[in-house]
C-alpha cells in the first residue's frame, strides 16, 4: 500500500516516467487520508540515462522533441496548487515530479458515501467532467481503470496529461490504442514537415469547424515545440506556404468532392512557396485527421481542459441548451417505454434483414444504384432543426478565411450534381493505402489499422441485449456517412440504411459528420434513448473514421490523377 502523503506539486516534472504503476482506491470513511474516495496513481521516475537506453518507439520516447528526455518541464497546474495538496482536476493529470502520487477523479459513488459531519477535506471538482453530454460516472465506471490504466499512462507520458478526448475515447481501449499510435506518429515522429508546422496545420483544420478546444490545445503545442508566437495572431501572419493550404483545407472540411488535380498542381508548382509531394500528403492526412477529430469533440460534447488558455471562459465545444453538468436523462413513464420499444424494433428489423439476405438471390445492380440515389436524395431532408449560435471567437476566426463557406448537400434539386464517387473505382485498400505508404512511410499502415479496428469493433451488445451480431448496424452507419459525402458502394443495399437508422439518428450523424459545430446536447439525447453512453461514443468513433476516410479518398484520388 503506497504512502498517502502527496509530494509537493508545481516544481516541474521528468519527461520520462517509468511504467511501474500502482492503482489504489482509498475506501470511503477511513481516516488515513484527507481526500477520501480518491484513486491514486504511483508513478516512479527513472534517470535520464536509463530513459535514453530504452528502445526507440517505447513509451519513454514520447516527450516532445524540443524538450530532451529527463529535462524538467513547467507544471501547467502549479498556479492553482499549494505545496502538499492534491490535484482534483477531473480527467486531467497534471505534470508532477517522479514519485509523486497523482489523483484521479473521485468516484461519484464514493463521494456520496462520505460522512458530512467529520470535517473531511473533500476536493471540489474544478470542472464538469470530460464531456457535457456523458455523466462523469459513466466515464469513470467501476473496473474501467484496470482495462484502461496502461493506455492512460501512455497518454500521460506522451503529453504530460490525460486530456478529455482521451478520457472519453478510453471507453473503447482497443480503439484508443490505435488512435494514439497514429496521432503520435503524425505529430511527434520523423516526417517531411517540421513539428511546429504540423501543429499549425492542426489549428487551421480545427478552426474550419470553430473548434476552440482543438485550436487552443494546439496553440499551446505549437509554442511548446518552438513555433513563432507571431503566427498565432492569425493566418495572415503565417508564411505564404502555409496560407496556400487554405483552399484545400476549406474543401476537405466542407465539400471534399470538389477537390481536383488542379488544386494539387497549384500547391506543387515550383517556386519559393511550393510544397513537395511528401509534405503535401502529410498535410492532407493532418487536415483530415483534425477535421474528423473536431467532429468527435462536438459529437461527444468534449469540455475544455481546465488549464487551457481561457480556463472556464472558453466557449463550450458546442451550443448547449443548458450549462449544467451532464447527467443521465430520466426515461420514466411513457418515455422509458417508448425507448424500450425502439430497441426492440431495431432488433426485429436486424433479424428480418438477416433472414431476407439468406433467402433472396440478390438485388440487381440497377436496383442498388436506384436505392443509393434515393437515400442520397432523402439525406437532403435530414438537417438539424436546432438554432445554434455560430458566432466565431476571435481566437478561432483569425485562422479562417471565407468563414461563410460550409457543407453543401452533395446533390441539390435543380443543380448539376458532381458524378457519384464509386468506391470500387478508387478504394482505400487498393489505391489510397499504397499511395500514402509510398510517400509517408508507416502512416498508411496505422491508418488502415485504425479504420479496421473501429469498423470491426464490437462487444456483441445492443442496449440491454447480449450476443448480438452488430455488423449490419455498423456497416449502415459507415456507409451512410460516405453516402452524404457522395460515395457509393456497388455491392451495398442502401435500403438497409432506412431500415436500421431512425430519423433522429440520421440527423445526428449528418450533423456531426458535415457541420459538427451545430451539434447540440438535445440531438445527442434524442436518438437511441435506451442505449449506453459508450455505445453512442462508439457511433462517434465510426463517424470520425468514416468521415476521415471519405475525405482522404477524394484528396488521394486527386493526387493520383496529378501523378498520372
Amino acid at each position: 500500500m503506497p504512502s498517502h502523503t502527496p509530494s509537493p506539486l508545481g516544481r516541474g516534472c521528468q519527461a520520462a516516467l517509468a511504467a511501474s504503476v500502482v492503482v489504489w482506491r482509498q475506501p470511503a470513511g477511513e481516516d488515513t487520508c484527507d481526500h477520501l474516495g480518491c484513486a491514486w496513481l504511483q508513478l516512479s521516475g527513472i534517470s535520464p540515462g536509463e530513459a535514453r537506453r530504452q528502445p526507440r518507439g517505447s513509451s519513454l520516447h514520447r516527450a516532445p522533441r524540443k524538450r530532451p528526455l529527463g529535462e524538467a518541464a513547467p507544471c501547467p497546474v502549479a498556479p492553482r496548487l499549494e505545496s502538499g495538496t492534491c490535484h482534483p482536476a477531473v480527467g486531467t493529470l497534471g505534470c508532477v515530479c517522479p514519485g509523486t502520487l497523482l489523483l484521479l477523479p473521485p468516484s461519484p459513488r464514493d463521494m456520496s458515501r462520505l460522512p458530512q459531519d467529520r470535517g473531511v477535506k473533500v476536493p471540489q471538482q474544478l470542472g464538469k467532467g470530460p464531456s457535457a453530454f456523458i455523466p462523469l460516472g459513466e466515464i469513470l465506471q467501476e473496473g474501467a481503470e484496470s482495462s484502461r490504466r496502461q493506455l492512460l499512462i501512455e497518454a500521460f507520458v506522451s503529453a504530460g496529461r490525460v486530456d478529455n478526448i482521451t478520457m472519453v475515447m478510453g471507453l473503447h481501449p482497443q480503439y484508443l490504442s490505435s488512435f494514439w499510435k497514429t496521432q503520435y506518429l503524425l505529430l511527434r515522429m520523423d516526417g517531411p514537415l517540421p513539428y511546429h508546422k504540423r501543429h499549425y496545420i492542426a489549428i487551421m483544420a480545427a478552426a474550419r469547424h470553430q473548434c476552440s478546444y482543438l485550436v487552443g490545445l494546439h496553440m499551446g503545442e505549437f509554442l511548446q515545440v518552438g513555433g513563432n508566437p507571431a503566427w498565432l495572431q492569425g493566418l495572415h501572419c503565417a508564411p505564404q506556404k502555409l496560407r496556400n493550404l487554405n483552399e484545400i483545407n476549406k474543401l476537405l472540411a466542407h465539400r471534399p468532392w470538389l477537390i481536383t488535380k488542379e488544386h494539387i498542381e497549384a500547391l506543387l508548382k515550383p517556386g519559393e512557396n511550393s510544397w513537395s509531394l511528401a509534405e503535401l500528403v502529410q498535410a492532407l492526412v493532418l487536415l483530415t485527421h483534425y477535421h474528423s477529430l473536431a467532429s468527435f469533440v462536438f459529437g461527444c460534447g468534449i469540455n475544455p481542459e481546465e488549464d487551457q488558455d481561457g480556463g472556464h471562459g472558453c466557449r463550450p465545444p458546442s451550443p448547449h441548451s443548458d450549462s449544467s453538468p451532464a447527467s443521465d436523462d430520466s426515461l420514466g413513464g411513457s418515455g422509458g417505454k417508448d425507448a424500450m420499444q425502439e430497441v426492440e424494433v431495431l432488433m426485429e428489423r436486424m433479424k428480418l434483414l438477416q433472414e431476407s439476405q439468406l433467402e433472396e438471390e440478390g438485388v440487381t445492380q440497377e436496383e442498388m444504384a436506384t436505392r443509393f440515389e434515393l437515400e442520397k436524395t432523402e439525406s437532403l431532408l435530414v438537417a438539424p432543426s436546432d438554432i445554434a449560435d455560430h458566432s466565431l471567437q476571435s481566437n478561432v476566426l483569425c485562422f479562417v478565411e471565407d468563414p461563410e463557406f460550409g457543407y453543401k448537400d452533395f446533390t441539390r434539386r435543380g443543380e448539376q450534381a458532381p458524378p457519384t464517387f464509386r468506391a470500387q473505382d478508387y478504394t482505400w485498400e487498393d489505391h489510397g493505402y499504397s499511395l500514402i505508404n509510398r510517400l509517408y512511410p508507416d502512416v498508411g499502415q496505422l491508418l488502415d489499422e485504425k479504420f479496421q479496428v473501429v469498423y470491426n469493433l464490437t462487444y456483441n451488445t445492443i442496449a440491454m441485449h447480449c450476443g448480438v451480431d452488430t455488423s449490419m448496424l455498423r456497416r449502415a452507419i459507415w456507409n451512410y456517412v460516405h453516402c452524404v459525402f457522395g460515395i457509393r458502394y456497388d455491392d451495398y443495399d442502401y435500403g438497409e440504411v432506412n431500415q436500421l437508422l431512425e430519423r433522429s439518428l440520421k440527423i445526428y450523424i449528418k450533423t456531426v459528420a458535415c457541420y459538427p459545430e451545430k451539434t447540440t446536447k438535445r440531438m445527442y439525447t434524442q436518438f437511441w434513448r435506451h442505449f449506453k453512453h459508450s455505445e453512442k461514443v462508439h457511433i462517434n468513433l465510426l463517424l470520425l473514421e468514416a468521415r476521415m476516410q471519405a475525405a482522404l479518398l477524394y484528396a488521394l484520388r486527386a493526387v493520383t490523377r496529378y501523378m498520372t
